[in-house]
């Protein structure tokens, strides 16, 4: 009934955007929460890994819900064809994604970092590829968006531009899952190597296991979905789900996941990132 009625009264893309703005406010609210809890627990440590990865989920968070609220009407973008304001499409569409991007890989650096010190591997080439490929994951679709807004008289090369945009961002997505399968799953493997009666070793398996997975599952999912809305132009539902299914319920799965405290005294591998 609240349904049918929302509906009517403001519109059926409308009222999917406030949902969206709701669960993405809700969810920002939960990993700021979280965030002043680890710092109240830590304060003298400075920004951690765990502490810098919830920092960028807020501001992921809080950036999807905020636009979603402000721009009801204008969240439906038609990926099949070039965006009229392809600024505004980068700034409201691709850029949270991007920090989404980040917020997330950093998770696989963390991950590098720990299996690199206990292979004893070298260390010091991981945060200046870290750093390297987002930079190449800002700065290339900003770019292209430029090259559309100057190409906007232009039919063909439009066309060309819209391809040259899915294709970069489908490949920035499967990026990402290849992280979380190759550094997720190297750490799981050598976790599971550890002697049975080490500590917290089964909760830390079940952690790295349930993360690498839906990370790994929620970006491939989203290059296919990103893909097939290059060819949609009625995607109302698509692009809904492609919110829903590939940001808010990984989001709150990992969350979740990762909801644990630390514990008062900085553990061995705990850093600071500077």
């Amino acid at each position: 009934m609240l349904q049918a009625y929302l509906s009517l009264s403001i519109g059926e893309s409308q009222t999917l955007a406030y949902i969206l703005a709701v669960l993405y406010l809700a969810l920002g609210v939960t990993a700021l929460v979280q965030l002043i809890r680890i710092q109240l627990r830590l304060p003298e440590y400075g920004w951690t890994t765990q502490k810098v990865f919830h920092l960028l989920n807020v501001m992921c968070l809080f950036a999807r819900g905020v636009l979603f609220f402000i721009f009801p009407d204008e969240w439906l973008v038609n990926i099949a064809d070039p965006p009229a304001r392809p600024l505004f499409y980068y700034t409201a569409f691709l850029l949270p994604g991007q920090i989404y991007f980040t917020t997330y890989t950093l998770l696989i650096l963390f991950w590098a970092e720990i299996y690199h010190q206990a292979r004893s591997l070298p260390l010091k080439h991981l945060r200046p590829a870290f750093f390297a490929c987002n930079s190449v994951v800002y700065i290339l679709p900003l770019a292209i968006s430029v090259s559309q807004m100057k190409e906007s008289s232009n039919p063909h090369m439009k066309l060309v531009l819209k391809y040259a945009m899915t294709s970069v961002v489908c490949l920035v997505w499967l990026s990402a899952a290849a992280g979380f399968v190759f550094y997720g799953g190297r750490l799981f493997v050598m976790l599971r190597r550890f002697p049975l009666e080490s500590k917290g070793r089964r909760k830390k398996l079940q952690e790295v296991g349930a993360v690498a997975g839906v990370s790994t599952v929620a970006f491939v999912v989203r290059a296919a979905l990103f893909a097939i809305l290059a060819f949609m132009t009625d995607s109302t539902y698509v692009q809904f789900a492609y919110f829903l299914v590939c940001e808010i319920v990984p989001t709150a799965i990992i969350l979740t996941v990762l909801r644990k405290l630390p514990p008062k005294r900085t553990p061995d591998g705990y850093h600071a990132i500077r």
